[in-house]
Parts: C-alpha cells; sequence; structure tokens
C-alpha cells in the first residue's frame, strides 16, 4: 500500500476555510499529515520533505495552509501517478491578490547572470508542462526529493531572488524531471475572496 505525507508549512494559524478542506480530504492508501510551523517556508518545505523521507513516504502532497479543495485532490492528482514518466504534477491556482493571474510560469530559466520566468497568457485545456509552478496543491514522488537533494542538498532554498517553490522546480527540472500541471484540478486561494478560476478569468477579462 502507498503511503502519502500531505505535507503542510504553515505560520501558527491557519484559515477555517483551509481546515474544512484538509479535515474532508479523502485519504489513498496510508495518508498522513504533517504541519511545520516556521516564519521562512523554505525551511519548514525542507523539514517536511525530511519527514517525508523519514516515515517511508511514497509520495508528497503539498498544500499551502490558505488553500481551500474538493475532498478527491488527492485522489485526482494520484491518477497522474500511474504514467512512471511523471514524478511531479499540480492543480490550477490563482493568486489571492489582483491580477489574480495563474501561480504558474511558461518558462523559469536561471543562470548565473539573471533569472527569467514569464507567465502564461492562456491556459490550456489538458494537463501541459510548465517551467514552474507554486506549491499550493503539488504531488511528487519522494524518489524525486532524493535526487534534488543529491545533487544539489539544500532543496527549497531560494535562489536569485526566486521562490522556494520555483527554486525546486528548477532544480528538478535540471535533473531531466518534468512539471506537469492538470488545469481541470482547480483549487481556491484564500484571500478577502475565494480566488478560482472563474474569478481570475472574469477579472482579467477572459472569455
Amino acid at each position: 500500500m502507498a503511503k502519502t505525507l500531505v505535507a503542510v508549512p504553515c505560520m501558527d494559524q491557519v484559515p477555517a476555510q483551509f481546515a474544512h478542506s484538509l479535515a474532508t480530504l479523502t485519504k489513498v492508501g496510508d495518508t498522513l499529515v504533517a504541519f511545520q510551523i516556521s516564519s521562512l517556508v523554505y525551511t519548514a518545505r525542507n523539514d517536511l520533505a525530511k519527514k517525508a523521507v523519514a516515515c517511508g513516504a511514497d509520495f508528497v502532497l503539498w498544500i499551502d495552509s490558505d488553500m481551500v479543495f474538493s475532498p478527491d485532490l488527492l485522489q485526482r492528482l494520484m491518477e497522474h501517478m500511474k504514467n512512471p514518466e511523471i514524478d511531479m504534477v499540480s492543480g490550477l491556482y490563482f493568486r489571492r491578490v489582483a491580477p489574480y493571474t495563474p501561480v504558474l510560469y511558461d518558462k523559469l530559466e536561471i543562470t548565473e547572470e539573471r533569472c527569467e520566468h514569464t507567465e502564461f497568457d492562456q491556459i490550456p485545456v489538458k494537463p501541459f508542462e510548465v517551467g514552474g509552478c507554486g506549491f499550493g496543491g503539488v504531488l511528487m514522488r519522494t524518489s524525486l526529493i532524493y535526487d534534488v537533494a543529491l545533487k544539489f542538498g539544500d532543496m527549497f532554498a531560494p535562489i536569485k531572488g526566486v521562490g522556494e517553490d520555483l527554486s525546486f522546480c528548477w532544480r528538478a527540472r535540471q535533473l531531466g524531471h518534468k512539471v506537469i500541471c492538470d488545469p481541470s484540478i482547480t483549487l481556491g486561494h484564500v484571500g478577502h475572496t475565494i480566488i478560482t478560476r472563474e474569478f481570475s478569468e472574469k477579472f482579467r477579462g477572459i472569455n
């Protein structure tokens, strides 16, 4: 039976909407939940990654503590893991502040001289490869953590002003791993309002 660690980096409190979503999450196989309280997100993620390895988890479901999601989130993300070529898949969610754009990057390139990243203008209908994504709702194989840690050591340390999540994506891609987004799997972002795909596209005038 596969084991999954649901990894939640957080401050000392979480929104009630998130707590409800987590409480109703449908478990798949042996599913454990771990919170890591820290004011530094990248250290919390590194600690949670180590917990996943220590408990023998086969998969890690990263969920940010300000997300809302359907009970079948893990089930639907796990469907992609039937493909042995996929090691990491994200759902689709949007920034909680204007202009409410997707937390996805079409291009993510980091060199000694500069970091270049561009956002998507349009979101494809079917699952697609991305340069990088936020970790609001991401499922990955624990073997990916081993690979990135073996090569880079500090998996989530921010590089060149890029957040810890995009830094991990870049490192994974340097090792030949793909980052996939399934746009049919959506999460809400808790802000002054819950930012959904429909809200984002209406705000930006996308028909």
